[in-house]
């Protein structure tokens, strides 16, 4: 969770720092706008950029805080209550949903692919499986009895099963700028 938030904060940090040049002046391109496909200029300037009418990377900064506040106190030893392990879970929930939305929409509507934004896709998407995991395994969500060998199993996979999920969102980035990827060779 430290980690997580540290590093999608910084992300968001830099997403935020970009789009105040961009507002102060409309010629800044942006340190990350790379080639035609790899870029956030024209992302951050999108209106899928700020859904609830102010940029989506503020979320990200307050968010990304608390989750490293979270870690660090649980690094520490502190025994989180329940209700703040299943609120976190659930923001971490709307943030996976959120984000694959924003790929989704980068992929198929912008045509461009931000390298910030994929750095905190890639760390909520870690986020998500693994706290989701955690309150599953320790009883703060009640699991089936049914359903418990299935848990394990999730468990002992759970890197595999991470690095399959990533790789299925780099096969689509893939396939959707072949033409672009394979021009480069």
């Amino acid at each position: 969770m430290l980690v997580a938030g540290a590093v999608g904060w910084l992300a968001s940090l830099r997403l935020t720092v970009d789009d105040w040049r961009v507002l102060g002046d409309p010629s800044y391109q942006p340190s990350c706008d790379i080639s035609p496909v790899v870029g956030c200029g024209s992302v951050l300037s999108s209106w899928q950029g700020s859904l609830l009418d102010f940029p989506n990377m503020l979320l990200g900064l307050g968010g990304f805080a608390a989750v490293a506040a979270l870690g660090a106190a649980v690094l520490a030893g502190a025994r989180l209550h329940r209700l703040l392990w299943l609120g976190l879970n659930a923001g971490a929930l709307a943030a996976v949903v959120l984000v694959h939305w924003l790929f989704q929409q980068s992929l198929y509507e912008m045509g461009r692919i931000c390298p910030y934004c994929a750095v905190v896709w890639v760390v909520t998407i870690a986020l998500f499986w693994y706290v989701t995991l955690h309150n599953l395994e320790r009883g703060v969500v009640p699991v089936p009895p049914r359903a418990r060998g299935l848990l394990r199993g999730a468990v002992e996979l759970r890197g595999v099963l991470l690095g399959t999920w990533y790789a299925v969102l780099v096969l689509l980035v893939l396939t959707r700028f072949w033409d672009y990827w394979s021009s480069l060779v």
